[in-house]
């Protein structure tokens, strides 16, 4: 079974029931499937990323990072993995990019602890903060396609090429894909840039990076504002 059919906008799957066996086995191996359901909450997923060792991340990591924010969050943000900060703490975007991060959704009223959550491509810190490798997300798209599920957010906001390409399969360059709609599996994804290369791209010029952003975020709560009115009726 595809990565890419593990998660259907029904909730439905025509896969089997994972065996307690298989269950055990999916942090040992990447060839153990992790079919959608197999994850009664976020909590269950957790005990597995913190002794996964699907692929080889998991020999030098210091902390598995599975996501924070609230779990039945409207926006779910996926960036592309972990660095030294986040290794360290076991927590997505807590260096000076989740501080950046913060103070853009606090801009239009948005919190990660009411509106927002965030977990990454993978799990695991790649050495050097290097791309994780095809494989290495391979192994750790399951997780990912299951956190997903279980937080059912309405938008899903891609932080650079690795989580674009990791969800959509789009190759595109962000900064020609940055600030459009994306239908994928019955949910609206947008590609934004990383914080971290706001911060190396701070100039606050129109049509510089800074500027951009600022409008794909106002474009996003308008999005949501949208689907919260349209949902309540």
């Amino acid at each position: 079974m595809s990565p890419e059919s593990q998660l259907n906008i029904f909730g439905q799957t025509t896969s089997e029931p994972i065996s307690a066996t298989n269950f055990d086995l999916i942090p040992t191996i990447s060839t153990i499937p992790i079919p959608p359901g197999t994850y009664g909450n976020i909590a269950q997923l957790t005990t597995h990323c913190q002794t996964c060792h699907r692929c080889e991340l998991g020999n030098t990591r210091i902390k598995a990072v599975v996501g924070r924010g609230n779990e039945n969050a409207s926006i779910m943000i996926v960036g592309e993995g972990p660095g030294q900060n986040e290794d360290e703490q076991g927590l997505p975007f807590v260096g000076r990019s989740g501080q950046l991060l913060e103070k853009i959704l606090a801009a239009v009223k948005l919190t990660i602890e009411d509106d927002v959550y965030i977990c990454n491509v993978v799990r695991c810190r790649p050495p050097e903060n290097r791309v994780p490798t095809p494989a290495e997300v391979a192994a750790c798209k399951p997780y990912l396609l299951e956190q997903i599920r279980l937080v059912n957010p309405k938008i899903i906001l891609l932080t650079g090429a690795t989580a674009v390409k990791a969800i959509t399969g789009k190759k595109e360059a962000i900064s020609k894909i940055r600030g459009t709609w994306i239908e994928w599996e019955g949910r609206l994804c947008m590609p934004i840039f990383h914080p971290a290369y706001l911060l190396r791209n701070p100039a606050p010029d129109v049509g510089k990076p800074k500027w951009l952003m600022w409008q794909d975020i106002q474009a996003v709560r308008a999005k949501l504002d949208e689907t919260l009115s349209a949902t309540s009726h």
